[in-house]
Parts: structure tokens; C-alpha cells; sequence
């Protein structure tokens, strides 16, 4: 029997857009992605696969207006009880906590200075660690214009220690980076938001596909502390970043 993911780590991620078929059609060529049906009480919702294993998910956003993004999510002991937590350390709860059908327990909230997150209590479906698996989840990074509060509230929401440096701090989950915490005070007009990252070989040639592919390059590949890496949107506005892993 699979453990449970540990406290505090990103188990999962997942994209709201105003259009599924095209999100699929755009994820499935440029990361390799087939699809199977996940739990739909929230609306039409996917899992993402990579040789039959889950690394994503897609859903249409229901509410009008909603901007199309990927949410990062953490793996916790108790929903109910983190969700708790996140109210009384100043954070905000937009969703939940529900039951995922027999696949878990998930609730969406928002930190102190409003990046939007998810909890998942896995059951049947326990999400997935981030790792170097081309076409899978890297690497989740925080850009916030309050790095010291957003350090304080994970560490209290997740009871895991934050590794505090210039430029960027580190939830830590047995002594291991798992997700970064950057401060930025200039975010160009756009909220505080958790940033995904998913692993590809190489990150210019997966640039120009995206194009290829309707997508639009926010930030061309450079070099960054975790390898080589670029920033990108999909054809729907989300946005996401690659990260280029070695063989």
C-alpha cells in the first residue's frame, strides 16, 4: 500500500481554464499527456498521465471571470484541521474543505497576501512528488511582495520549516527543499501566485513548440539557480514555466 505524501509537500497541480478541450490538445503535445476522467463535482475534470501515472490536472473554471492558472497543491494529514489553520494564521478559504469522491479530501484557500493554494488529504489518489520526469511537475516557487510573511504562514499552515536566504527561501519537508518562497516587489500588475514548473529536456526547443502551438514566451529560456528554464502561457492565458532537467 502507497504512504500518504509528507505534510508540506506539493503533491499535485492543477489548471482552471475557460477551455478544456483546447488545454488538453496543448498540454497533451507539448509535455506528452494522454488523459483519463477524474472527480467531477466540481465541474468537467481530467487527470493528466504520463505513461498511465497522474501528474496533472485540468477542469473548466466555473465561475465568469476567473483567471485562467495552475494551482499548486500540498499534501496534508487533515484537510479539515490545516484548513483551520490557514483562517487563524490570516489566509483565506475559497473552497471547501470536500470530499474529492473516494480519491480524497481537497480545500483551495489563499495566503496572507491572496497567491492562491490547494490542500489535498489523498485517499485513493495520493497526487504525485515533484521530480525530473520529463513532461511532469518540477519545481513550485511562490512570487510574493511579503516573502517574510508568506514564510511565517507556510511554516505555521504546514508545520514545516521555511530555510530563509537572499532571493529565494525554501519550505524544507525532512530537511529537503520542496517549494520556493522569492520575494518580489514588482510583480508587473499581476497578484502573488504559486508558479509551476514542469521538467523538460530541453527547454528552447519546448519554447518554440509552444509557439508552435498557440502558445505565447513570457520570459525566453535563461539561466536561473535551479538549471536552465523559460516562461511561458498556453493558448487559454495560463501561465507556466519549464524547466530544463539532464538525461
Amino acid at each position: 500500500m502507497e504512504l500518504r505524501l509528507a505534510q508540506g509537500t506539493p503533491c499535485w497541480v492543477s489548471l482552471l481554464t475557460d477551455d478544456l478541450p483546447g488545454a488538453r490538445a496543448f498540454y497533451g503535445e507539448l509535455l506528452g499527456w494522454t488523459y483519463s476522467p477524474g472527480p467531477g463535482q466540481l465541474g468537467a475534470y481530467v487527470r493528466a498521465e504520463l505513461d498511465g501515472e497522474p501528474v496533472a490536472g485540468l477542469g473548466v473554471a466555473t465561475a465568469t471571470g476567473f483567471p485562467v492558472q495552475w494551482t499548486t497543491y500540498f499534501a496534508v494529514d487533515d484537510a479539515d484541521r490545516t484548513t483551520q489553520l490557514v483562517r487563524e494564521c490570516g489566509g483565506t478559504v475559497a473552497v471547501g474543505p470536500l470530499q474529492a469522491e473516494r480519491a480524497g479530501r481537497m480545500a483551495i484557500a489563499s495566503d496572507v497576501s491572496g497567491a492562491v493554494f490547494g490542500l489535498w488529504q489523498g485517499e485513493e489518489h495520493l497526487g504525485r512528488e515533484a521530480g525530473a520526469e520529463p513532461g511532469g511537475p518540477a519545481w513550485a516557487e511562490l512570487l510574493t511582495p511579503d516573502a517574510d510573511g508568506a514564510a511565517v504562514f507556510y511554516s505555521a499552515v504546514l508545520d514545516r520549516p521555511v530555510r530563509a536566504a537572499e532571493g529565494e527561501s525554501a519550505l524544507l519537508v525532512h530537511g529537503r527543499p520542496v517549494a520556493g518562497i522569492r520575494h518580489r516587489a514588482d510583480l508587473r500588475g499581476l497578484p502573488p501566485r504559486w508558479r509551476t514548473h514542469f521538467a523538460v529536456r530541453d527547454a528552447a526547443l519546448t519554447t518554440r513548440h509552444a509557439v508552435e502551438l498557440g502558445g505565447r514566451v513570457l520570459v525566453e529560456p535563461h539561466e536561473t539557480a535551479r538549471g536552465r528554464a523559460a516562461r511561458l502561457a498556453d493558448p487559454q492565458g495560463g501561465h507556466f514555466s519549464v524547466l530544463e532537467v539532464g538525461p
